[in-house]
Order: C-alpha cells, then structure tokens, then sequence
C-alpha cells in the first residue's frame, strides 16, 4: 500500500510503498477514507535530530477515518465495514483518566511507549492503518468523512479548549478567537453554535479573515500592534471573557494577555513558541485563568460529530491525494491553505 512518511530528519515526508499491516488480537485495520494535514505535523518535522523523539520512518496523519477491514480477534465492538473516526490522543486505558474517556489526560502513556498514531505510532496518511483498540473508533453515523477527519483534531481541540469557558460566555460576553486556521475557523463556529457571545477573530490574513466573516464571527479584525486596543473599544473597555489563540506565538500571546478582561480566561492552543507571564506583575489582569489543552477526551470527539451531524460546525476544505500529499504539507507551511488540507488515500 502507499503511505506518506517522515523518514529523514529535515527531509520532505515522501510516498513510499510499504505492507498492508495486519491486525492481531483486539486491534483493527482501517481502509483509511480521508486524512488530514495539520500544523503540528510541520512543527514535529521541524525538530532537530538532536531532540527527535520517534523511530523513523514514521507513517504521518493523526486524523483520520475510515471503514474496518479487518478486526483481530477477540474484536466485537466494531464490524467490518463500519465507518470510524479515530480518536488519536491513546492512553493506558486502565488509569482513572482514562476510564473517564480523557486518554488524552493519561499520566502513563508517555512512559508505557503509547504513542497517538501519526505522532510515533504509524497514522492515517496511508491507505490502511491499524488501530490498536476499537475503544480508539467513534461512530461516523452518517457523518461525511471527508469533514469529519479535521473534526478528529482541528474540531475536537477547540471544542475541549472552549467547553471548560463556557460558562463564562454570557449573553453580552465577547470570545476573541486568535488565528483562523485549521482550528480558528472551527472555533468560530463553535463559540457561535454553543453561546449568546460576540465572536471577534483575528489574523493576519485578508482569506482567512472572510472566511472567519463567513461561518459567523461578528467581528473580523487584522491582528496587529491596534487589535488589543479595537477589542477593548469593542468591549466598552472591560476586554474579552475568553481568548482562544491558535497562533501561541510571542506576538499573539501580547494580544491575548492585553485582550482578556478581569476573571477571564486565555487558553493556548497554538504551538508557536511563544510564552505567557502568570503571575502578578506578569501583565495579566486579576484573576485571569491561563490554560494549554491538550486535544480532548473520546467523548468530547462524540459530541463534536454531532455537532457536525446537526450541521452546526462544517470544516473549510482543500482535498489532496495521497500522491500529492507532500504538496500539501508544502503550502501549509506557507500559509496557503485557507481552512483544513484533507487527504483521500483512495482518490
């Protein structure tokens, strides 16, 4: 089968050729339907060899849905043919986080070697992947999959990012949304599905801030050295309940910090690089909640599905081949696709 790989360390991923894996006791085998490309796939490739933490050559993708091949044995929870999202962040399952569903949360995995697939363990960017538990699989339910593939990331990230402020997000409340990317734009659609809040976004991308425009941010503004100053103009000078950057960079974080009313809450998301001073004197107001999610529980990914199924929340999309999926990493990385690059392994 192909599958794209990362194979050498500041070296483009490349399609290669490798087996069909099989599955063995209690695991599955996908015919992967779509996949997608996602930033945190550049940020991991950016890594020096020095620092690199994963075995190469690695099978890239942690979206990814598709149909069951094949299931080991012992597998009675899913049937083939069945179509599937995978949820990525894979934990111990015996711990109290993860018999909540927050594998995500797992204090173990990291030191049993379990790996989310595409990020150490082979991923979705193939033409069939193994999954190692069918806990791991969430019903698509008619869900389209080419949408619900960025739901497994670029829609269950900030769905986890926002739940925990939402009751923060009163009628007359403001949410600011930092970087209308992949998850932005989500996010967008998120806060205006679940709250009465104003959505003010942020970019610095004339695309990507009418595509905000288009699926319901109220206020579409370019993120500059004024945008802290515009929002709390916005806001009567009181500033935002919530901020959601999806940037986390030095320059987004300022506006974030600079952005966020009393008792309220700035949530990074973005990978960015750039750091948040907590503390008094740090810059924030008082009683300013700062939080770094990361991806969120299988429940969360359900009710994210539904969201989609009611037609609440639709991704923006460019579709790849696989063969083209090199090219897909490429414009990502210069800021050239506007929404969710999704591969279709199968054309």
């Amino acid at each position: 089968m192909k599958a794209v790989q990362y194979r050498r360390v500041g070296h483009a991923p490349e399609v290669v050729e490798v087996p069909v894996p099989e599955p063995g006791p209690g695991q599955v085998l996908l015919r992967v339907t779509a996949a997608g490309i996602c930033h945190s796939d550049l940020a991991v490739m950016g890594w020096p060899e020095e620092q690199f933490p994963y075995a190469l050559p690695m099978t890239l993708g942690h979206e990814g849905v598709g149909t069951v091949a094949a299931v080991g044995t012992g597998v009675t929870a899913v049937a083939e043919g069945e179509a599937v999202a995978v949820y990525g962040p894979w934990g111990c399952g015996r711990c109290p986080k993860c018999a909540e569903g927050k594998e995500n949360c797992c204090p173990h995995s990291a030191g049993l070697g379990i790996l989310p697939p595409g990020l150490g363990s082979p991923g979705a960017l193939a033409e069939y992947m193994l999954v190692d538990s069918p806990r791991h699989l969430v019903p698509l339910n008619g869900v389209d999959p080419v949408q619900a593939a960025p739901l497994t990331d670029a829609g269950l990230t900030p769905y986890h990012a926002l739940r925990r402020s939402l009751p923060k997000l009163l009628p007359g409340s403001t949410a600011v949304v930092i970087g209308v990317g992949g998850l932005g734009h989500l996010a967008v659609q998120m806060v205006r599905a679940l709250t009465p809040a104003r959505v003010v976004a942020l970019d610095v991308s004339k695309e990507k801030l009418e595509l905000a425009a288009r699926v319901g941010a109220h206020e579409a503004l370019l993120s500059d050295g004024e945008a802290a100053a515009r929002i709390r103009e916005l806001t009567g000078g009181t500033g935002a309940e919530v901020v959601l950057d999806f940037v986390g960079a030095e320059a987004t974080l300022a506006v974030a910090a600079a952005s966020v009313a009393v008792e309220g809450d700035v949530t990074v998301v973005g990978l960015g690089g750039g750091t948040l001073a907590v503390g008094f004197g740090g810059g924030l107001p008082f009683e300013v909640s700062a939080s770094f999610p990361y991806w969120g529980s299988r429940t969360e990914l359900m009710e994210v599905l539904e969201l989609a199924r009611q037609g609440l929340v639709s991704a923006h999309v460019e579709t790849f081949t696989l063969e083209r999926a090199p090219e897909a990493y490429e414009r990502l990385h210069a800021g050239d696709i506007n929404g969710r690059a999704v591969v279709l392994p199968h054309g």
